[in-house]
């Protein structure tokens, strides 16, 4: 099971920084998970909350940008690329202008860094904006919980993956994506018990806020770094 550092290394850095990246990448973390926003000065910046309506009021937070972030990832380690895009959030983009610049700046990053990219969202329309701008690039529906009737539905869509909450993840959950070609990767577990038990049955790969914690608990903490670790290859149809 892949170990992701949600918003890198959260719990031990601010997360979504630089710092919080860097860190995950020295607990030897497979990957992490980033939020990208869309100011309307068309600036990617890194955030989870939705921000302010003034441009004066967005620089005043700091936030590092999405090559920012990127660079501070290195050369190893997976990258989950969350758009943040939904409907109720200030900076609702309707038109998905923002999925273009984001493609834009993974796909600068070259040809041999393209396996490392998964581009995630709660928001299905902007993963279908995803497909047909960069349909290289492997997607992932975010989700709190979905039924079971669907699962056939997001793999027919061509995503390669389904980002459900920890909570609601199930043996059967997972059997049903897999057996539909789709990895699962859940979000966000820092139990060390919990993490075992999803590892158990299958998950693919865990958002985590501490990843040296949860290395530990799959008994990979003396290990180094995976050098070149990969998204499950479940293929999206």
């Amino acid at each position: 099971m892949l170990v992701l550092g949600h918003r890198g290394a959260s719990l031990a850095a601010a997360e979504n920084t630089p710092a919080a990246f860097r860190l995950a990448d020295e607990m030897s973390a497979d990957g992490i998970e980033l939020d990208v926003r869309r100011v309307p000065d068309g600036r990617l910046l890194i955030a989870h909350d939705p921000l302010p309506d003034s441009v004066d009021d967005v620089d005043r937070l700091g936030l590092a940008t999405l090559d920012d972030v990127l660079d501070a990832c290195g050369e190893r380690m997976l990258v989950n690329v969350e758009i943040k895009n939904w409907p109720a959030d200030a900076g609702f983009d309707p038109t998905m202008a923002m999925v273009e610049p984001i493609v834009s700046v993974l796909r600068r990053r070259g040809r041999a860094a393209s396996s490392r990219w998964l581009i995630s969202s709660f928001s299905w329309d902007t993963l279908e904006a995803c497909r047909r701008v960069a349909p290289e690039i492997p997607t992932a529906w975010l989700v709190s919980t979905v039924s079971l009737d669907r699962i056939e539905g997001i793999a027919d869509a061509g995503h390669c993956a389904v980002h459900p909450w920890e909570p609601n993840v199930t043996e059967e959950f997972v059997d049903r994506c897999h057996a539909a070609g789709l990895a699962v990767n859940t979000w966000t577990c820092n139990d060390p018990e919990r993490l075992v038990d999803l590892a158990a049955m299958g998950v693919d790969g865990v958002c985590t806020d501490v990843p040296d914690v949860a290395l530990r608990a799959l008994g990979r903490g003396d290990d180094a770094a995976v050098v070149s670790p990969a998204w499950a290859s479940w293929p999206a149809r």
